[in-house]
C-alpha cells in the first residue's frame, strides 16, 4: 500500500488548484478500499474521484483516498435493453463513448460531462433534458463505518435536481464503488428537444439522428462554449439553475420581459443561471489570473495559478449581485472544500 505524504492535488482537480494532501492513497480495487478503511479506522478521510465538481480552498488535512477502480461489464440483457455495471474509477465520458460504440442508448445527451462514474449519482448529473436518474438502476457502495457493501436502489437515492441521498442523509458515510445503468439496445428514445441540439443537428445536415449523432451534437455544443479543463482550469457549471415560483416569475418577467425560462410544473419555473450572471455583467470578466469564462457565464475559470479562496470570493460576489438585481438566490453546483 503506497501511501504518499504532503503531495499536491493540482493534477487531481480540474480547477487546477494547488493545495496539499497530508496523506494520499490510490485505490485500484475494492480490496484496496476495504484494507485502507480497516487499517485507518480513526483517520479523517477525503474521498476523491475525478476531481471535477469541487473547488479546493485549503490544504486537505486528511487521508485522501483516490478512487480509481476500473471495469465495465454487461450484467443482463434482452432484445431491447441491457444492464451495464461500470466501476467508480471509470471516466464518465469514456464510459459514454463505450456505450455508443456498443449501440447502447440513454446517456448520449450526457456526453463530455467531466468526472468519473462513481461521483455521477452523487450529483445526479444532467444535461440537455436527460439526468442520470433516468437510466439509473442501482449503485454499490461501501459503508465507511462497517466496511460492508450496500446496494442503493433508485428510490433509495432520493434523486432531485443535482441532488441525491449522498448529499443529504448519507453524506460522508459511503463510498460508491460501481453503478448499474439500464440502457436501450434498439428503438432508442432520442432527446433532441433542446433548441441547441436541434440547431446543431441541422448544421450537421442530419435528418434522421442516431444516438451517435446526438452525442456528436452535444459534444460540439459543449466544446463551442465550455473550456477544456486540460487547457483552462474549471469545474464546468459552477452554479445550479434556480427554480422559482410562478408568482416570483411573473414579477421577474414584468421587469425583464426577455428572461428565458423552462416550465417545471404549474408553479415552478427554472431560470438559466448563466443568463442571470451574464445580465449582471460578469460574463468574460477577469480578475488577474481567474474570472468568468467569455463564452459561458456559468463557468468560473482559473487562468493560471489562482487559489481557491479567490475563486470562491468571486462566486460569492456573483451570488450577491444576482440577488440584488433579480431577487434570486443561485446555489453553487460545485462542492466548496
Amino acid at each position: 500500500m503506497d501511501i504518499r505524504e504532503n503531495i499536491s492535488l493540482k493534477p487531481y482537480n480540474t480547477f487546477g488548484i494547488d493545495v496539499k494532501a497530508k496523506t494520499f492513497l490510490e485505490i485500484n480495487t475494492i480490496d484496496d478500499l476495504k484494507t485502507a478503511l480497516n487499517k485507518f479506522p480513526k483517520e479523517k478521510l477525503f474521498i476523491l474521484g475525478g476531481g471535477s465538481n469541487m473547488l479546493l480552498t485549503k490544504d486537505i488535512d486528511a487521508l485522501v483516498l483516490h478512487i480509481n477502480i476500473k471495469g465495465i461489464e454487461v450484467i443482463s440483457e434482452n432484445d431491447t435493453h441491457v444492464t451495464i455495471q461500470a466501476h467508480a474509477g471509470e471516466n464518465w465520458h469514456e464510459f459514454v463513448l463505450w456505450c455508443l460504440k456498443n449501440n447502447f442508448g440513454g446517456i448520449e445527451n450526457l456526453s463530455l460531462i467531466p468526472g468519473n462514474v462513481g461521483t455521477a449519482p452523487i450529483q445526479n448529473i444532467g444535461a440537455y433534458g436527460v439526468e442520470l436518474k433516468d437510466v439509473f438502476v442501482s449503485c454499490n457502495a461501501i459503508e465507511i463505518a462497517t466496511q460492508k457493501m450496500v446496494t442503493f436502489s433508485k428510490s433509495d437515492c432520493n434523486f432531485g435536481y443535482r441532488e441525491s441521498v449522498f448529499k443529504q442523509n448519507a453524506k460522508g458515510k459511503y463510498i460508491i464503488t460501481s453503478v448499474c445503468f439500464s440502457l436501450t439496445k434498439s428503438k432508442h428514445n432520442l432527446h433532441t428537444g433542446y433548441g441547441a441540439i436541434t440547431a446543431q443537428l441541422e448544421k450537421m445536415d442530419v435528418k434522421k439522428p442516431t444516438i451517435s449523432h446526438v452525442s456528436k451534437a452535444v459534444i460540439a455544443i459543449r466544446e463551442s462554449k465550455l473550456p477544456n479543463p486540460k487547457e483552462i482550469g474549471n469545474s464546468g457549471s459552477f452554479f445550479k439553475n434556480p427554480i422559482i415560483t410562478k408568482p416570483h416569475f411573473n414579477t421577474l418577467q414584468n421587469n425583464f420581459p426577455n428572461v428565458p425560462f423552462y416550465k417545471i410544473s404549474e408553479n415552478e419555473i427554472k431560470i438559466p443561471a448563466g443568463w442571470l450572471i451574464e445580465q449582471s455583467g460578469f460574463k468574460g470578466k477577469t480578475f488577474g489570473n481567474y474570472g468568468v469564462h467569455k463564452k459561458q457565464a456559468l463557468v468560473l475559470v482559473n487562468y493560471g495559478n489562482a487559489n481557491g479562496k479567490d475563486i470562491l470570493h468571486l462566486a460569492r460576489l456573483i451570488q450577491k449581485t444576482v440577488k440584488r438585481i433579480f431577487n434570486i438566490d443561485i446555489e453553487t453546483e460545485v462542492n466548496i472544500i
